[in-house]
């Protein structure tokens, strides 16, 4: 590995105004022309950049440039540079040049691989590598390895979340589901300690098919559980406790996303209305979460916590330590406003180069979260029902929530006239889950909490 300053950079010459005189990441300006930007990626016989800046630069160069013409630009410049056109080559010039450009197309093709979808960019990693090979066969068999190991990392992003689901895909619902999928969760598991693990296998899953270039992309141009018994008010408590035992769980083992997914769906309308539920449910232990989840200070408490637990992982002695899975939404919102904050580039046209910086390093820190193994035994009955649960549209989770408590005032009495069905007190009543379903519906995050704070929910 190339530890940082110990190479120089290349001999570019700097542009009027950039900024030479505040290197970063061993040379490279605050701020530069994407010419010079390019230049100090691609490597020499003597010189190869740091593993910081390949990524920092792939990841917001396409912001200003397409990769694949990135990619012809630097083979280009490798070409150019080494003279590898000419009919009579530099052998020992070569070898010390080879390995530097197979290590860089090793780094580019392994964390975006995406990239590399169209034939184009593969042509071109075949042509600059053929122009090495007769210096020495072995770049050749580097060649072909880093091409099945790209093929291999293309066929795994295609199998994202949405495969995995089979012909059982989630369906939203505006009214009550058909009888025939109504099922009970707590009949597929009463553990919340681990219906939270099960979760975590979930948001791991769907972390892992998210690459890094996306959240930069996005800047160049958001079940009903049914029996066939009415649900009394004790059921729809009881319910709830363990909703929020889950959400417990969730954050001692750092997950985040799934903690505020189920927040938010006990704080939705239909079911904060049903005052009389509430009253039977233990609430300590959910203020305590809701503490921990609030907005207040752009979310200040959370962030703390986060904190924590990236310090956690860090240090972790085990694999279930390292687990880090952040409130997603909020870290979208973050690289959201990093990006609209700063400039790309300067009033003098230079690319605003410190700005990436700080994008890479939360994009980075990301991608180490993400590709933390599961440690707990996956139970395919719980999250296959996780991936399948029906899901209800607004007005569906009304509609459940005024079969349970009747409407009380007279917009909720509107509201129910409006969906147009009979008096409620006709009807039997919804399931506890009916309404609590929404809890995990798609709110995907990731998080995690301090050591310290592990297991102060226990209380």
């Amino acid at each position: 590995m190339v530890t940082p300053g110990s190479l120089c950079p290349p001999p570019t010459e700097l542009t009027d105004g950039e900024q030479a005189g505040q290197p970063l990441l061993g040379g490279a300006p605050s701020s530069a022309s994407l010419d010079t930007l390019i230049q100090h990626l691609v490597p020499t016989a003597d010189y190869y950049p740091e593993k910081a800046y390949i990524f920092t630069f792939l990841l917001s160069s396409r912001l200003f440039i397409e990769p694949q013409e990135l990619l012809a630009r630097v083979c280009h410049m490798c070409i150019e540079q080494q003279q590898l056109d000419k009919p009579v080559l530099d052998k020992a010039q070569v070898r010390k040049f080879g390995p530097k450009l197979l290590q860089l197309l090793a780094e580019w093709t392994e964390t975006f691989p995406r990239d590399f979808q169209e034939e184009s960019t593969i042509s071109h990693l075949k042509d600059v590598v053929g122009r090495i090979a007769p210096c020495d066969e072995a770049y050749r068999k580097r060649m072909h390895q880093l091409l099945q190991a790209l093929h291999q990392k293309l066929a795994a992003l295609g199998q994202g979340p949405e495969s995995l689901l089979g012909t059982d895909k989630p369906v939203s619902y505006r009214t009550k589901p058909p009888a025939s999928i109504h099922r009970e969760l707590l009949g597929i598991c009463s553990d919340p300690y681990v219906l939270a693990q099960q979760l975590t296998h979930v948001e791991l899953e769907q972390l892992r098919h998210i690459g890094p270039e996306e959240f930069v992309q996005a800047f160049v141009n958001k079940d009903p559980l049914a029996s066939t018994k009415p649900a009394k008010k004790k059921q729809r408590a009881q319910v709830i406790e363990f909703f929020i035992d889950v959400a417990r769980e969730c954050f001692n083992i750092g997950n985040f996303n799934s903690l505020m997914a189920i927040i938010s769906g006990m704080n939705m309308s239909p079911v904060s209305r049903l005052k009389k539920t509430w009253a039977k449910v233990k609430t300590a232990k959910f203020f305590i979460l809701e503490h921990q989840m609030d907005p207040t200070g752009n979310f200040c408490n959370y962030r703390t916590a986060l904190r924590g637990a990236a310090h956690r992982s860090l240090t972790a002695h085990s694999s279930r330590e390292k687990i880090v899975i952040p409130f997603f939404s909020l870290l979208i919102k973050d690289i959201y406003f990093l990006n609209e904050g700063c400039a790309n580039r300067l009033p003098n046209g230079h690319v605003n180069f410190e700005k990436f910086l700080e994008l890479a390093k939360q994009v980075g820190e990301f991608i180490t979260w993400k590709q933390v193994e599961c440690p707990f035994e996956q139970d395919l009955s719980i999250t296959h029902y996780l991936h399948t649960a029906p899901i209800f549209s607004e007005d569906g989770l009304y509609l459940a929530s005024y079969e349970s408590e009747s409407p009380e005032n007279q917009t909720e009495k509107e509201r129910w006239k409006s969906l147009r069905i009979p008096d409620p007190k006709f009807l039997p009543s919804a399931t506890p889950l009916r309404v609590l379903s929404i809890s995990y519906q798609r709110t995907a995050a990731p998080a995690g909490c301090g050591e310290h704070q592990e297991r102060m929910l226990e209380k």
